[in-house]
């Protein structure tokens, strides 16, 4: 649903490459997480594929339209759902938003009501479709927000930040959603965020940039299962912690101490020979697998990793 070949971007006479030959495949109806700090050339990249922006080189193709020479049609096929609601009008109400938006994709007043009414119900504002948005909770801005984007039926949307600043229902609400779409609808759902827990929940395919070029680009579970060379232990003991041990937590008369393997499991087995040494009386070993924060930290950090 979205083909990205050798992607590049290019500023000014110093010749910056903002993006460097960035290439991606999203199949439809999967949920991709596009990830990066800031500066790593993400922003550029979502801007050519929206079409804001014209390629130096390379092609982004949206449902098989090549937003280049085909934007019209490419358009058609994706929708955007901005962090901070900024896709809507606050002065208007929700139905407002929703026909005014509707109206502007060339849809016509009757499909547009009814496709609003559709919306509005299941994100549950229908009773307050006539009240301002600018009254709104955040939450519920953000689902006005989702459905202007859904309005003409994109097969494709990103969503820049879709739970930040959202309480625990709504974000439940959110997440759920995204869920759906993708699942039951074959909704293609790409999503941006520094929320790395939400991505590792939602996302089936995650994709990291640095340095304006992708240094991952796996299923999620993979990805995770690739650095697990990188595992924590937690060495749990009897009392306070042995010396040598400055950043073990010790809690109700137990200490925990951390260790992050970067030589096989021997590296553990040498801890647990040093606290045995010191007396210490060992309570339990744990392996603590790699979240997604641990697996982007060492990607951006660090030497680029193997996609």
């Amino acid at each position: 649903m979205i083909e990205i070949d050798a992607l590049t971007k290019v500023y000014g006479s110093a010749q910056v490459r903002a993006v460097d030959e960035v290439s991606l495949t999203v199949p439809a109806g999967s949920v991709f997480g596009f990830l990066g700090p800031n500066g790593a050339g993400k922003t550029t990249t979502i801007k050519m594929l929206a079409g804001l922006l014209t390629p130096t080189s390379g092609q982004v193709r949206l449902g098989g339209f090549d937003v280049v020479r085909q934007r019209s049609a490419a358009m058609t096929q994706f929708g955007a759902v901005l962090e901070g609601s900024r896709n809507v009008y606050w002065s208007l109400s929700a139905w407002q938003n929703l026909m005014y938006f509707g109206r502007l994709k060339g849809m016509r007043k009757a499909q547009v009501s009814e496709r609003a009414k559709v919306l509005l119900t299941d994100l549950e504002l229908w009773d307050r479709r006539d009240d301002k948005v600018g009254g709104f909770s955040r939450g519920m801005q953000q689902k006005v927000a989702i459905a202007v984007a859904l309005i003409a039926g994109p097969p494709i949307v990103l969503l820049d930040e879709p739970t930040l600043g959202l309480d625990v229902e709504a974000t439940r609400t959110v997440k759920n959603w995204i869920t759906e779409q993708a699942r039951e609808l074959g909704t293609t759902i790409l999503i941006t965020t520094h929320q790395l827990d939400v991505a590792q929940e939602l996302c089936d395919r995650v994709a990291v940039m640095r340095k304006g070029r992708l240094v991952a680009d796996l299923p999620t579970q993979e990805l995770l299962a690739d650095f697990r060379e990188r595992d924590r232990y937690e060495i749990r003991v009897e009392g306070t912690a042995p010396p040598g041990f400055d950043d073990a937590v010790t809690r109700d008369g137990v200490t925990t101490i951390s260790v992050r393997v970067s030589d096989g499991p021997r590296e553990v087995y040498d801890v647990i020979e040093r606290l045995r040494a010191q007396g210490a009386v060992l309570e339990s070993l744990t392996q603590v697998q790699p979240d997604l924060e641990d697996v982007f930290l060492a990607l951006v950090n660090e030497a680029p990793h193997a996609a």
